[in-house]
């Protein structure tokens, strides 16, 4: 996953409020419920002793879903405020989290957030009728989504009584427009697909509309439609079919980026290209050679490092601080490895526990390999 949109996070200067929350508003009761759990949150920051500017910006951005809206339609939401009470981080969660958290510390734990980020696989979701298609294309974590929708010239679309050679040149002609309309979508999947690229293309929605638009399809996406019969674009049609379809295949494609990074660890680990283990991971980051960090989804909650006065300044020991000629002040491991990871414009990957060799906390998959690499435990 490319971390770099939890660059302001790190930019901004702490302590820092972290919260996962549950903002489901589904509900008669939906306004009550959500202050009753927003307001829960806060009172946990405050116990910990976050000053009331930051309470305020976490509550009231919470709140928006009281306001109706996209926000309304939200099920879980992650939102870091900096010392300041600047919101430095609101992303959408995939689902409500199984835990609400609230933390005020001098370091944000932000994998709690990585575990459970929407749009970590790009993807695009298109419902189509005969007339036009809706298109949803959801980016990589810190984008928004993006929504277009294709119109086509509804004129020969209309009901009307013809027979004969009337009725042979009214189906062929809106034969044509369905076709024009299907190019118009494909053009815009394939502008999305050039960008991101992305993983999967869910089709639903007219059994027609999705055959010619499956006839449309450009090489360089064609292989990644996945086709449904639920779902439609009439006024009043259930999204949940579609949505729920959508969320099975960003866990399948998760699931497989897991299995092939934990076995591309294994396998590069013989060459000297990943490294596994605290220390030879701390040491990868330090010399910028890693590519991707792997750290498991539950990291020792006393397990701490020593950071100089920049990211990449960062050890086990007091030994490896010397040898950098910088003081070290002790922060918990996993904000330390994040923070060296986003600095080093490495991606993160949240892996199970025990997935990793020797059922280490970490491992990295390098950039390029050096004399001094060590392949770790």
């Amino acid at each position: 996953m490319d971390v770099s949109f939890l660059e302001p996070v790190f930019a901004a200067a702490g302590p820092y409020a972290t919260v996962c929350a549950d903002v489901t508003h589904t509900t008669e009761s939906a306004d009550t419920e959500l202050e009753l759990r927003v307001r829960a949150l806060s009172e946990q920051l405050t116990e910990q002793g976050a000053p009331e500017t930051v309470v305020e910006a976490v509550r009231a951005r919470l709140l928006e879903g009281n306001e109706g809206g996209e926000a309304g339609t939200l099920r879980g939401r992650a939102v870091v405020a900096a010392a300041d009470g600047t919101v430095v981080l609101d992303e959408v969660l995939a689902d409500a989290p199984a835990r609400e958290t609230a933390e005020w510390s001098a370091h944000p734990d932000l994998l709690p957030v990585l575990r459970q980020l929407a749009g970590r696989v790009p993807h695009a979701v298109v419902v189509a009728d005969r007339v036009g298609t809706d298109i949803t294309v959801a980016g990589l974590a810190g984008r928004e989504d993006e929504e277009r929708q294709v119109e086509g010239d509804t004129f020969h679309m209309r009901k009307v009584k013809v027979g004969g050679w009337a009725h042979n040149t009214y189906m062929h002609t809106a034969e044509n427009q369905w076709e024009e309309n299907a190019g118009k979508v494909a053009d815009e999947i394939e502008s999305f697909n050039r960008r991101l690229p992305l993983r999967f293309v869910l089709l639903a929605g007219d059994v027609r509309a999705r055959q010619i638009l499956g006839d449309k399809a450009h090489a360089s996406w064609s292989d990644l439609v996945v086709s449904m019969e639920e779902g439609g674009r009439a006024a009043g049609a259930d999204r949940e079919p579609i949505d729920r379809r959508a969320n099975e295949l960003v866990a399948e494609h998760e699931a497989r980026d897991i299995a092939t990074a934990v076995d591309q660890v294994q396998a590069a680990g013989a060459h000297g290209l990943a490294v596994t283990g605290t220390p030879a991971v701390v040491e990868a980051l330090r010399k910028g050679q890693v590519e991707t960090l792997l750290v498991t989804d539950e990291q020792d909650a006393d397990a701490t490092l020593l950071v100089g006065s920049s990211p990449l300044e960062l050890g086990v020991k007091q030994q490896d601080m010397d040898a950098l000629g910088v003081h070290g002040e002790v922060v918990p491991a996993g904000p330390a490895l994040l923070e060296a990871a986003v600095a080093s414009a490495a991606g993160v990957l949240v892996v199970p526990a025990a997935a990793l060799p020797g059922d280490e906390p970490v491992a990295a998959i390098l950039r390029y390999t050096d004399a001094s690499t060590d392949a770790g435990s």
